[in-house]
């Protein structure tokens, strides 16, 4: 059976209008503008109020990306979450969404990949697509990590934000879309970005509560490594599954975690930083929302153009990365 060629067909982004500044972080732990700035090159990012849930999100950006692709939530066959962040433990955040859209016949769930479940969600999707069981899939990925952020740890305070980007995907010409996966994980490395409670490992409890151990625990320096490591080298496998090189590259969308991570990737694959799609100076580390919401800003601002060779690459919890490569092909 001949697959079929996937693309992209509609984009669309949410950001929650209240923005946590530098600034506003110095009043509430012993930290600086210049410390944030000098270490991860983020200014500001954006938070949800206490009665929003993820899906509040990911429904303002699902049907940003259906008008785009001129589509209504009708035609969806497939609706895909990446999130780590979702509404409830279940039903999950996907069937939520399936019933807000009003997508009657669309099939439902979430992805758990931590920062690289978009790539994983835009993997998974395109496959249902390309081997032609679903014409199409609606990709989204969504969080509102202030809600499981300790704002009392300076270490980890300082990077998350919320937000929500999505892609539909649809079949498209031979030769265009996406032309390539890499996925991968390390499981053994999971204990060094994780939340401890509550799941079945360890039940939430009053002391569990007191113990701050809802939140997000990083070990900053062993995520760091692992990073500026796979980002680079997940990249390079996808270029090279595609039969292209870091030279063919014309947009590069990375998971916009730290700038120090980015340069290095960007050093690693030996291109010009113009080709390089930066916005965590506004959003911090949105993780599974980062990357679509700098594939969206970039369509819209004019910065890729059909015929681009474009790379989208992730890290994240578990451990796990996740790279793409494709040719763009949107209408």
């Amino acid at each position: 059976m001949k697959l079929r060629s996937v693309g992209i067909a509609g984009l669309g982004s949410y950001l929650p209008e209240k923005v946590l500044t530098n600034a506003d972080l110095e009043k509430m732990v012993e930290t600086s503008d210049e410390w944030i700035v000098s270490r991860t090159g983020i200014r500001e990012r954006r938070m949800v109020e206490n009665d929003m849930a993820v899906s509040d999100l990911c429904i303002a950006a699902a049907k940003r990306a259906l008008e785009d692709a001129k589509m209504g939530a009708e035609d969806i066959d497939l609706i895909l979450v990446a999130t780590i962040t979702p509404d409830f433990v279940f039903p999950s955040t996907a069937c939520v969404l399936q019933d807000k859209l009003g997508a009657v016949k669309a099939a439902a769930l979430d992805i758990q990949a931590g920062c690289s479940g978009f790539v994983y969600g835009l993997a998974v999707g395109s496959q249902f697509v390309a081997a032609g069981m679903y014409e199409n899939v609606l990709v989204i990925g969504g969080e509102t990590l202030t809600k499981i952020t300790d704002f009392t740890d300076r270490s980890t305070c300082i990077l998350f934000g919320d937000g929500a980007g999505a892609a539909l995907l649809r079949p498209v010409g031979d030769g265009k879309g996406f032309l390539s996966f890499v996925l991968g994980a390390q499981g053994a490395g999971g204990e060094a970005l994780c939340m401890p409670a509550g799941g079945s490992r360890i039940p939430t409890t009053e002391q569990t509560l007191k113990e701050g151990q809802h939140y997000i625990k990083m070990a900053g320096n062993e995520v760091f490594k692992f990073a500026v490591r796979i980002m680079g080298e997940a990249a390079v496998q996808s270029l090279e599954k595609a039969g292209l090189g870091p030279q063919d590259i014309d947009v590069l969308v990375p998971h916009q975690a730290n700038i120090r991570i980015v340069d290095a990737a960007v050093k690693r694959l030996g291109i010009d930083p113009g080709k390089v799609i930066v916005n965590l100076d506004r959003y911090g580390n949105m993780s599974a929302a980062s990357i679509p919401v700098a594939l969206d800003e970039a369509v819209k601002e004019g910065k890729i153009k059909n015929g681009d060779t474009v790379v989208m690459v992730g890290f994240g919890a578990g451990l796990t990365w996740g790279a793409c490569t494709m040719k763009w092909a949107k209408n």
